[in-house]
């Protein structure tokens, strides 16, 4: 009964960050505001126990993002233009993609089931195998680092592209930056 009640504030609490992003129009609170929700997000990861996303969420969702974008706000102006027209199509596509999310999700097992594929089939083999195959006496370990090795190294990868093609992004601001200062200035 306690886990539900955590899990229900931390969502609304969340639900609540959402929409207070929506509705700001400084960037630097639209920065704040999605790094509080990277935390909130953390926190309800480790409230199902899932510790290891958790930890990602946090230092990459709260840590590393705010980072850059507040970096990419001192390049830049610090606030959002507004709309020139009313954005409905976004609006759509958001409904429409979130109704096929929801509807993807109605066929799985609920959570925590025993009975659930992923408990009958693959936890089993995990557990009973993991030493003989892998030698790591750390079951989440030898999950994380071999059997899922690949997919880990593909998760590693596309963060460190995006991190590349943000600082290239920031640098190509500074330039422009300088560029226009000295124009301004020979004026």
């Amino acid at each position: 009964m306690t886990e539900t009640i955590v899990n229900f504030i931390l969502f609304s609490m969340l639900v609540i960050t959402a929409f207070a992003i929506v509705r700001q129009d400084r960037l630097f609170t639209i920065v704040m505001l999605a790094s509080v929700f990277s935390l909130l997000t953390a926190m309800l990861f480790v409230a199902l126990d899932a510790v290891d996303v958790a930890f990602t969420e946090a230092a990459v969702g709260a840590g590393i993002s705010t980072v850059l974008m507040l970096g990419t706000i001192a390049l830049t102006s610090r606030g959002a233009k507004p709309a020139s027209r009313p954005q409905t199509l976004p609006l759509l596509v958001v409904l429409v993609t979130g109704a096929g999310l929801v509807y993807g999700t109605l066929d799985m097992p609920n959570f925590g089931d025993p009975n659930a594929p992923a408990n009958v089939h693959l936890s089993p083999h995990y557990l009973t195998n993991s030493i003989e195959e892998i030698d790591v006496p750390n079951v989440v370990t030898s999950i994380l680092a071999s059997y899922r090795g690949f997919d880990t190294l593909g998760e590693t990868a596309v963060v460190f592209a995006a991190g590349i093609g943000v600082l290239m992004i920031l640098s190509g601001l500074r330039h422009r930056r300088r560029k226009d200062e000295e124009e301004e200035e020979d004026a």
